[in-house]
């Protein structure tokens, strides 16, 4: 480094303009003003999304549906005992279509600030989901640095998919939180050392926890072990010098028994309460004894693709009329299969008739339609079903129509719901582009985290192929991983700020 004292013969102009060019020394002041600037653009995201949320919260907030049923569960297990949401002659019933992760946080809520508070509720959730922002900031920085971080915390906090959810009492902001820390703790985890002494082992023990409370929220989320766990495994034998011993795997292997143990109590309970081996959810969100409409969801199959079609026909069956009015023609081959389909609803309208005798006949029909084109069953719609999830504007929270395509008579929710579309495909087109730039740039280091969010994201697409119905929200715990790719792309490049220096050293 040139330093430009003052010699004799020099003026003093001369050596003020010299010194103009020297680097520039830092101080403990500029220090602090580096702290403090770093701190209020942190702020900043922060309190906008906390404005976002509550603005949800006063205007969206909703209590129906699923909601209502976690709900119900939670207050009648507290008040009497019974984990159950409807009630009999004698009392509350037991169920088990829910698992108990999101119930105890409601029993807890409902404990501290009383069983009508639901706006309550929700502001606790915005706050949660504030903190999957830092999450995922904090993740993001790890990766790529302080610009990326505090792109991808402007980027969480301001979703306004993920964000809308803390106005509902749904199971979503509790699973993206366990998401987030779950990746978090598992890239400390690795950057500590992964091999078995105190400190790693805190941040394997945190890993451990954001795992089983994730599972315990939904049962789809096995699917986060399942990836995890055998990224830890790699991650250990990178670290032990690509050997496996008992020794080194024994962390791991105590891990992955600890993510089932919660389920041992809800497993248990629920054969003593019904005599059935269930350590998770039915599929079918029934309880033992009820009737499985196999045949009508096999029809439903063989013609339904959007949000609108599960919520005008797939959930009022069994429990409110059907109108052919609301079929879209690609749910009849003919004008036989028509009057055929129409002749069932009536019956079914005038019989409220949903038997399984009744549903043999949806079964007849669900028959001659996957024979008339088994890759329209087995291919097209499912993938049709899955773009619709990760690609549809969203608007099923936003008190937007489901049919928001129809300009002529939403035109202003129109527009809203195509302007979602437009910002939901950029989160993937960034995550995807951001995600390429970092495998061609190279994430060897973080090999195995990097394979694991990838394991959880195909897996979990691969599950929605096999649903009945289309959710929008099923996709939503992509959103941290789709975040934390985006943020590559906001990088500070290193060897490009190395270059930058130089050239200044040199001058």
């Amino acid at each position: 480094m040139r330093l430009y004292p003052s010699y004799a013969g020099e003026s003093p102009e001369s050596t003020q303009a010299a010194s103009s060019h020297a680097p520039r020394q830092y101080d403990a002041k500029d220090m602090n003003k580096g702290k403090l600037k770093t701190v209020l653009w942190t702020a900043l995201p922060l309190v906008a999304g906390l404005a976002l949320r509550l603005w949800y919260v006063m205007h969206a907030g909703r209590v129906e549906g699923d909601s209502l049923i976690y709900a119900s569960i939670a207050k009648n297990w507290l008040k009497a005992g019974v984990y159950g949401f409807s009630v009999g002659p004698n009392g509350p019933v037991p169920t088990l279509i829910r698992l108990p992760g999101y119930p105890i946080f409601l029993a807890v809520c409902f404990r501290l600030l009383g069983f009508s508070h639901y706006t309550a509720i929700m502001v606790l959730q915005s706050l949660i989901d504030l903190c999957t922002c830092l999450l995922i900031s904090a993740l993001a920085r790890r990766f790529f640095g302080q610009r990326a971080a505090l792109a991808a915390l402007w980027l969480a906090a301001l979703c306004p998919f993920t964000a809308i959810y803390a106005a509902a009492l749904l199971t979503e902001t509790l699973t993206l939180f366990s998401i987030a820390l779950t990746f978090y703790c598992l890239e400390r985890w690795r950057s500590a050392g992964a091999i078995p002494n105190p400190t790693p082992n805190r941040w394997l023990f945190a890993t451990t926890v954001a795992m089983a409370y994730s599972v315990l929220l939904r049962p789809e989320q096995g699917l986060l072990p399942a990836t995890v766990v055998p990224a830890m495994i790699w991650i250990v034998w990178q670290r032990s010098g690509r050997r496996l011993s008992l020794a080194t795997l024994s962390p791991v292997v105590l891990a992955a028994c600890c993510v089932v143990l919660p389920l041992a109590p809800w497993a248990a309970r629920n054969w003593h309460t019904f005599r059935v081996i269930q350590p998770l959810a039915p599929r079918n969100a029934t309880d033992p004894g009820e009737v499985v409409p196999v045949g009508f969801q096999h029809w439903y199959r063989t013609w339904a693709i959007d949000f609108a079609s599960t919520e005008q026909v797939y959930w009022n069956y069994d429990s409110t009329d059907l109108r052919v009015g609301d079929l879209p023609t690609r749910a009849f081959d003919s004008d036989e299969q028509y009057a055929e389909t129409a002749a069932l609803f009536s019956e079914y309208n005038q019989k409220d008739n949903a038997t399984r005798a009744f549903d043999q006949r949806f079964e007849a029909l669900a028959q001659q339609r996957i024979h008339a084109s088994l890759l329209r069953y087995y291919v097209f719609l499912p993938a049709a079903r899955l773009a619709n999830m990760l690609f549809r504007p969203r608007p099923e929270m936003m008190q937007i129509g489901l049919d928001w395509w129809n300009w002529h008579e939403y035109r202003g929710k129109t527009l809203l719901s195509y302007a979602s579309a437009a910002l939901n495909l950029a989160y993937f087109a960034l995550a995807a582009i951001g995600l390429w730039r970092w495998r061609r740039r190279g994430w060897t280091p973080h090999a195995p985290i990097v394979c694991a969010m990838l394991a959880f994201t195909v897996l979990r697409c691969a599950l929605l192929l096999t649903l009945d119905n289309s959710e929008p929200r099923y996709t939503l715990e992509l959103f941290p991983l789709l975040i934390v790719w985006a943020s590559y792309l906001f990088r500070v490049d290193q060897r490009e700020t190395q270059g930058e220096a130089g050239i200044q050293v040199t001058k």
